[in-house]
């Protein structure tokens, strides 16, 4: 499986407005895009499919931006990848429509399906809310190491 950036800019972009509007403010996407480091034209085509998904909505107005539609809580990973991306199965065989004449005598039908639901869960048991807390520390870690000890401090 490839995770295009569309899955992955679009996970950046929900962690950014689920942080920054976690008090129900609305996020500007031009500050998500800033904050990310990512183009704001392409960031406005993934927040259109992440809003008819579900995961977010539009404040219009002055103070106008998105924020979550659904408690982070509740938005798992594999929810937003596949709702971006399509199908996340690692070969075409192991997708639940998917008819294979071979698998009678494939000798590696049980990798992929062991592969697959690896992606399952790994995704499914990943919320929006365990990746806001991830940055949040990793933030916090990053802030810690740029401060200056007490002996670095003094003259």
């Amino acid at each position: 499986m490839w995770v295009s950036t569309k899955a992955q800019y679009g996970l950046r972009a929900l962690i950014e407005i689920g942080r920054r509007g976690g008090s129900g403010a609305a996020v500007p996407l031009k500050d998500v895009a800033e904050r990310q480091g990512l183009s704001q034209h392409y960031l406005e085509q993934i927040a259109s499919n992440l809003r008819r998904a579900g995961f977010i909505k539009s404040v219009r107005g002055a103070h106008g931006g998105y924020r979550l539609a659904r408690p982070a809580a509740d938005i798992s990973a594999y929810e937003v990848v596949t709702a971006l991306e399509g199908s996340i199965a690692p070969v075409s065989c192991v997708e639940e429509d998917h008819v294979c004449d071979r698998g009678h005598v494939c000798g590696t039908i049980d990798l992929w399906q062991r592969v697959d639901a690896a992606l399952r869960g790994v995704l499914g048991s990943t919320s929006l809310a365990d990746l806001i807390a991830d940055s949040e520390r990793q933030e916090h870690a990053r802030l810690v190491q740029l401060e200056p000890t007490y002996a670095e401090a003094r003259p």
